[in-house]
């Protein structure tokens, strides 16, 4: 009798873990809310999901002794999903910080530094000016009147809103507003994969800098440059893993994770990505 009170109870765990993978192995895997169509920080080769952010997150998991699982959504919803800590246990997915998502979630120390970027086809855009450093920029007031494509809830997605409807009364006018009136409008997509694959139906795409790049190089007819709103002005932003609130040994081991690797290190990362290491 007790050998057959074991076994159904054996049963019962076995099927409470495949209804729910999290309740009976949470304390030795990290789940990780990721959004993979953003090359090079995540993208799927094949049906495995690889990247820059991917790596990082392994690393953490060998430091900690833990599985790591990613599971592939859609953008909008990562920092709600982390900061209900139910499924996931952190965001990676070139999420950039900001006061409003602090909120939500805890943040690791920045580890890239990245800029908005328009996507175009053809003659759509002329290059505006070079940098100091040689660059090559746009300036925003080259989008007036354009169809913008951005992918739905990312920093792409706010400043093209924010350039559209701001209005005098707008507390960071000076920085905002340049497309105010102008006719311009955007279309918000699941991705920027998709973004990318609609123009042509609409004008240009607003993502960040290397997925811009990346998918570019993937493109002969397509182009890409820095958006700057004056000659010394660019959208620059920082990018970080988020982690649900009081999880402090998972950030602590982030943390430690891009001490390690360093400005270099993750330039490094970049590069194996993006097929040039």
């Amino acid at each position: 009798m007790k050998k057959l009170f074991a076994a159904i109870a054996a049963m019962a765990l076995t099927a409470v873990c495949a209804i729910s993978t999290t309740a009976c192995d949470a304390g030795n895997t990290i789940y990780v809310n990721t959004n993979a169509f953003f090359a090079p920080f995540e993208y799927y080769d094949g049906d495995e999901i690889k990247g820059v952010d991917i790596d990082i997150m392994n690393m953490v998991g060998e430091k900690l002794g833990k599985k790591v699982i990613f599971e592939n959504t859609e953008f909008g919803p990562i920092i709600d999903n982390v900061q209900s800590g139910k499924r996931y246990d952190c965001g990676a997915a070139g999420i950039t910080i900001t006061e409003e998502r602090a909120e939500k979630v805890a943040f690791s120390t920045p580890y890239y530094t990245a800029k908005q970027y328009v996507v175009f086809a053809g003659d759509t855009l002329s290059v505006s000016g070079t940098t100091t450093g040689g660059g090559e920029y746009v300036l925003w007031e080259s989008l007036a009147g354009m169809k913008i494509g951005v992918q739905t809830d990312t920093t792409g997605d706010i400043y093209v809103t924010d350039e559209i409807n701001a209005t005098e009364e707008s507390d960071d006018y000076d920085f905002t507003g340049t497309l105010y009136g102008t006719g311009a409008t955007v279309t918000r997509y699941d991705n920027a994969q998709i973004a990318i694959d609609a123009l042509g139906t609409i004008d240009a795409v607003v993502i960040d800098e290397l997925p811009a790049k990346y998918m570019v190089s993937h493109n002969e007819n397509l182009h890409c440059y820095a958006l700057y709103y004056d000659a010394e002005t660019a959208t620059e932003e920082d990018y970080a893993i988020c982690v649900t609130k009081g999880n402090d040994e998972l950030l602590n081991a982030i943390n430690e994770v891009l001490k390690e690797l360093g400005s270099v290190g993750v330039q490094k990362l970049v590069a194996k990505h993006l097929g040039l290491a």
